[in-house]
């Protein structure tokens, strides 16, 4: 691997980065809700979508996290 591709790879680790973090930020965001949800609602189907999105996304920050160590990894070698 040349220089200019690794560097085009090092610029991808960064945006992937940048969107782990939104991510993880709505993710925050989401189980926020969960939490301030009252407990009555905690067995209704607005709480079991929002613990859906949150599950999703939490995947998602996983997904990006991996892509970038992957990506880094290909870079070292």
């Amino acid at each position: 691997m040349n220089k200019t591709q690794r560097k085009k790879l090092e610029k991808l680790i960064d945006q992937l980065a940048e969107i782990q973090d939104q991510v993880e930020s709505i993710r925050d965001q989401e189980q926020e809700k969960l939490d301030n949800m009252p407990e009555n609602l905690h067995y209704g189907e607005r709480y079991s979508q929002i613990e859906s999105i949150v599950s999703s996304l939490e995947e998602a920050a996983s997904s990006l996290d991996t892509a970038r160590y992957d990506i880094q990894s290909s870079i070292e070698q």
